[in-house]
């Protein structure tokens, strides 16, 4: 009898998160296995097929020192940073993806972050399991989303953890009382794992900076100014993930992450030299390969609802392989939890142009960041279709309220 590393699931998975029985993912059983259990198949319209090697996506890319360079002796000339802009605004209302380069973010530090994620993804599952995710819970250790989902299940393993930038005053600070990524890994994996939360606050605390400067230059592109955004994502409270995705003996069943957009607001990836991102452009899969020098950045929802659309959130996935390990680092810029995600009057008007309608049009109401996070973890599962759900949800929610 062949060693499956699970245990079967009885239920079938809906937006509505069932009860399942416990399943166990061993990737180090997994990863050796000729016949993969059938809850890691996906359906024929959604599995990767013969994509596994899909064709490069053509995405433009930002170099940060251009920009900086304008505060040094050194002048970038005002027609190349235009040029970048241009193509970075044009991807962003396409499909939301884009590379930075020479970002400033300390190669060393980049390394001992991928270093940590073998050492914490190599390790025995009992000890993993000691930062095992709650339901509800969108941090902790996820084995395959396995106490989520019945089906589809994703094959991969996760770690992750809240970062809550420093900024804001004094008094907002208190108000919020943030556990640093220090004080997680203390508390969840003890004093052995101070290293751990050394090395990612660090991390963090540069994808943090790093997005507040793309804002910027974002905000100039949607002409709101480069403050704007920079102020609006100055306090936040993201979401950093550590993805790991084994290898698999049967790659062309399965799916490393399924196809969905983001929820977030922005997302800053460093993936390892392994392929393995695709994106859905002009109903087509594309990749983006890996480069040890760049971040790939792309638009979540809730940044697509805070540009009232113009900006777009695009469906992407990830595909395995059956000879190398993948590793990501996925950092989640998000706006602070209570912070009203709502678009400036200048994007309202221009979407509405855009649109050829004379009047000022709402795409999306306005929410919470705390509400959409909420919605993911508990009621629906992440997919090209979260941000249309979720604003029904809440418009049927603000309903129902109202009546009572």
């Amino acid at each position: 009898m062949p060693i499956t590393g699970c245990m079967p699931i009885m239920h079938s998975c809906h937006h509505i998160f069932p009860s399942v029985d416990t399943l166990i993912f061993d990737a180090s059983l997994l990863r050796n296995q000729h016949e993969i259990p059938s809850q890691f198949v996906w359906p024929d319209e959604e599995n990767p097929g013969r994509s596994l090697e899909a064709p490069e996506l053509s995405v433009p890319v930002i170099d940060l020192a251009a920009f900086r360079s304008q505060d040094d002796s050194t002048i970038t000339p005002m027609s190349q940073l235009q040029g970048i802009t241009s193509l970075v605004d044009e991807a962003c209302r396409k499909h939301g993806f884009f590379f930075v380069v020479n970002h400033g973010v300390d190669p060393g530090l980049i390394a001992r972050a991928e270093e940590l994620m073998d050492d914490f993804f190599g390790m025995e599952l009992s000890e993993k399991q000691r930062a095992q995710r709650k339901v509800g819970d969108p941090c902790g250790y996820a084995s395959s989303f396995t106490g989520r989902f019945s089906s589809k299940l994703p094959w991969k393993e996760t770690l992750s953890f809240r970062y809550s930038s420093g900024h804001g005053s004094a008094r907002s600070q208190i108000k919020m009382k943030k556990k640093t990524v220090k004080e997680y890994f203390l508390n969840v994996m003890g004093e052995d794992f101070v290293h751990f939360g050394d090395v990612y606050q660090e991390y963090c605390e540069a994808m943090s900076n790093l997005s507040l400067n793309i804002m910027e230059i974002l905000g100039d592109n949607l002409g709101v100014g480069k403050d704007y955004l920079r102020e609006f994502f100055q306090e936040n409270d993201s979401i950093m993930r550590l993805n790991y995705y084994p290898p698999c003996q049967q790659p062309h069943l399965t799916l490393g992450t399924g196809p969905h957009c983001d929820p977030t607001s922005l997302t800053i990836l460093h993936q390892s030299r392994v392929s393995g991102l695709q994106v859905l452009v002009d109903g087509k899969w594309h990749g983006i390969h890996p480069d040890p020098n760049a971040f790939v950045v792309n638009i979540g929802d809730t940044f697509m609802a805070l540009s009232n659309g113009i900006y777009k959130s695009c469906m992407h996935r990830a595909v395995v392989n059956s000879r190398t390990a993948r590793k990501s680092l996925a950092f989640f810029l998000c706006p602070r939890m209570d912070r009203k995600v709502t678009p400036p009057m200048e994007l309202l008007v221009r979407s509405s142009d855009d649109d050829d309608d004379h009047c000022s049009r709402r795409r999306y109401p306005d929410f919470a960041w705390r509400d959409f996070l909420e919605f993911t973890q508990k009621h629906y599962r992440a997919d090209t279709k979260t941000l249309d759900a979720f604003s029904d949800w809440l418009r049927q929610k603000n309903m129902d309220n109202h009546d009572e």
